[in-house]
């Protein structure tokens, strides 16, 4: 069952590659959030004026807006700026890890990552403890 009033948790899904799309909007489900998907930049911050999400996962690096940019007017605009944000990118270097937590993310995962990696990083973002 559902903690709460019952409704299920909204997440939105920002990535360029289907198929990372699909994995990660599958671990999602299964935790009981209802998913919403972008593959761009501007789709996903077209989505949040319509609707606003529990959390993000959010690619870096996608062609016209890259994460990083996304993030940052996430931030700007006072109506989503509370939500958690998981940064989900194949950068693993010290500086682009950095650079994500500059930019706002409350969490870094790297690809390619496990459903426990994703669950301990919902846990943490959203102040449940997700961990088997």
């Amino acid at each position: 069952m559902a903690e709460g009033s019952g409704t299920s948790r909204l997440a939105l899904v920002v990535d360029d590659d289907e198929d990372n799309a699909l994995i990660a909007s599958s671990m999602l489900r299964a935790q009981g959030f209802k998913v919403r998907v972008a593959y761009d930049g501007p789709s996903a911050l077209k989505l949040l004026e319509e609707e606003r999400p529990d959390l993000i996962l959010l690619d870096v690096m996608m062609p016209e807006m890259n994460g990083l940019e996304v993030l940052e007017r996430i931030r700007a605009n006072p109506r989503n700026a509370a939500v958690p944000v998981i940064l989900v990118t194949a950068k693993t270097q010290d500086e682009d890890v950095l650079a994500g937590y500059k930019s706002g993310a409350d969490y870094y995962i790297t690809k390619p990552f496990t459903s426990r990696q994703l669950l301990h990083g919902i846990g943490l973002v959203m102040g449940t403890d997700q961990q088997e």
